[in-house]
């Protein structure tokens, strides 16, 4: 899957909460900018050759600017740390044009969105579309104290007693009561999830019993398996083939899809590698697929293979390569 790019300038850095900044994003030449819808997020090509992943969190509606938030991460990989470090008002960088792996459900009566920390980003522009179009909806938002809690004016502004906020001190035992506030599904309601991984996985316990189509999740990072369970599946190797190039190669249990195709010559763009954006979403035409990927649903995965980190079950794999 190809991304298309785009170059923008830094309009400007504002200090949004302890270690957050946002970035806002402009035209050069002051045109539109591709639309967008709650929920998208952009690829930033940072300075030394970094891609990182940022929802934009501004008003849908906006087709003049996008704005990221971005927590400075320092035991992070380094791309937050040359967003605060490197990128400054007037410089311009590379990002993609928007795309959607978390979008909101019309259809939905109610939307219940849960934020931890920075995952305020994508569920700051719900909130403005929701707020909007007059939907039901409430915010609970989780974060150590109120020094590290982004937008807080903002949402404020926009969502009053709709907005909850949650300080734990970053005490887990004084976290939102999940299991109390999903213990009852309501029909027509959806839960919208972005946050630590933490708290990813509490959500996914306590609504264990809801639709599962009824809950969506952002994720910045895969989630890691609880100690003690055993693989999904075993790694196996299997033999990939290429339906538009004719060539075959193997893939072996110490490799991805992705790297064995680059090692065959072949250029498939991906960004996370993790299974967490989309990127790598490829057309498969035979064979049975392991999905490992966090971000397609299940009428996607009858068509594409995340090649990052899933693997195949059958003997060959055939993709539209």
């Amino acid at each position: 899957m190809t991304i298309p790019t785009l170059q923008v300038r830094v309009r400007q850095v504002t200090w949004e909460a302890e270690d957050i900044s946002s970035f806002e994003f402009v035209s050069p030449k002051g045109d539109e900018l591709p639309s967008f819808s709650a929920g998208s997020h952009v690829d930033v090509h940072l300075p030394g050759g970094m891609v990182r992943q940022y929802s934009l969190c501004n008003p849908p509606t906006e087709r003049h600017r996008y704005v990221v938030a971005v927590l400075n991460e320092k035991s992070g990989r380094g791309g937050s740390r040359s967003m605060h470090q490197n990128v400054r008002p007037g410089d311009l960088i590379t990002i993609s044009a928007p795309r959607n792996n978390f979008p909101l459900h019309p259809e939905a009566g109610r939307h219940l969105l849960i934020a931890g920390g920075i995952g305020i980003t994508p569920l700051l522009a719900m909130v403005h579309q929701l707020n909007a179009i007059g939907a039901n909806y409430e915010l609970y938002y989780c974060t150590r104290t109120p020094e590290k809690t982004a937008f807080r004016d903002a949402l404020a502004r926009i969502a009053g007693t709709r907005v909850h906020l949650h300080h734990d001190g970053g005490d887990p035992s004084r976290g939102l009561d999940l299991k109390a506030l999903l213990w009852t599904h309501e029909m027509g309601t959806h839960v919208y999830c972005c946050g630590p991984t933490g708290l990813m996985s509490a959500v996914k316990t306590a609504a264990a019993h809801w639709p599962q189509s009824n809950v969506h999740y952002e994720y910045f990072a895969p989630l890691a398996a609880p100690a003690g369970t055993a693989p999904a599946s075993v790694d196996d190797t299997f033999e990939v083939r290429l339906a538009k190039s004719g060539k075959t190669f193997t893939v072996t249990p110490d490799k991805s899809i992705l790297q064995a195709l680059r090692d065959a010559g072949g250029d498939q763009d991906s960004s996370c590698e993790s299974g967490t954006c989309g990127t790598c979403a490829t057309v498969y035409l035979e064979g049975e697929p392991d999905h490992r990927d966090y971000v397609l649903g299940d009428d996607e995965h009858k068509k594409f293979i995340m090649v990052c980190v899933s693997r195949c079950k059958s003997p060959v794999l055939v993709l539209d390569l």
